[in-house]
């Protein structure tokens, strides 16, 4: 384990997906979810629904990385082969070494959680959701989750990610005429998401080049866990 490793946060809302990840050492992920592919060392998982009681909103478990492949829905979930994305593909994670998480991850400002790309060392050490953001992550989740509010499918892209992806942390969003690109850090053909002009700002300027280039493209935005 070294400071720098890369850890994946999802979301396991349904106790067939935990008994998966736990007993069966596999967990799903919709391919367009995560659409620049599976990249890390580690996966923890925040329990979402009454089904898991006092666990619910928190992070109590993770596992190594173990391999990765992809597979339609229906495959997976063969007694679910009716549900409308039956035919849709995820990535089934290979998982390894299930450990508890102490002490767990809890979730006090019950911020919206989908899936947050950290490092080792925030998640060693943290005790809050809060806890496994940096600074530019935690803006690019603000404004994500602020577009998501108001309909508009986006794509994230998280520091710890760069080394990987060469991107640096922003988000990215498909438009009717072409796509647009905000992120923390300038570049020649995006918006720069500037922390001291504050989330309102950034949020306005941001919904004025969607409408100036047509309008978000319509997409669905999936369901986390489904």
């Amino acid at each position: 384990m070294f400071p720098e490793d890369r850890v994946l946060v999802g979301v396991i809302n349904r106790k067939r997906d935990f008994v998966s990840a736990r007993d069966e050492q596999w967990y799903r992920i919709p391919q367009n979810q995560l659409p620049n592919g599976v990249h890390t060392d580690y996966l923890a998982f925040f329990l979402s629904g009454g089904v898991f009681k006092e666990q619910s909103g928190g992070i109590h478990y993770y596992a190594r990385f173990a391999g990765v492949e992809l597979v339609y829905r229906r495959d997976l979930l063969p007694k679910e082969a009716e549900h409308p994305r039956a035919n849709d593909v995820y990535y089934r994670v290979a998982l390894k070494d299930w450990t508890s998480k102490q002490p767990p991850i809890l979730n006090p400002t019950r911020r919206t959680v989908t899936f947050i790309h950290t490092t080792w060392d925030r998640f060693v050490h943290a005790t809050t959701i809060a806890d496994l953001y940096s600074k530019a992550d935690y803006f690019v989740d603000r404004i994500y989750h602020a577009l998501r509010s108001v309909g508009i499918a986006s794509e994230r892209f998280w520091e710890v990610e760069t080394k990987t992806t060469g991107v640096p942390p922003g988000v990215r969003v498909l438009c009717e005429d072409g796509t647009i690109t905000a992120s923390t850090v300038r570049t020649p053909d995006g918006l720069y998401m500037d922390e001291e002009r504050g989330e309102d700002a950034i949020f306005k300027a941001i919904i004025e080049e969607i409408q100036r280039r047509g309008g978000p493209a319509t997409i669905s935005i999936p369901t986390e866990g489904s």
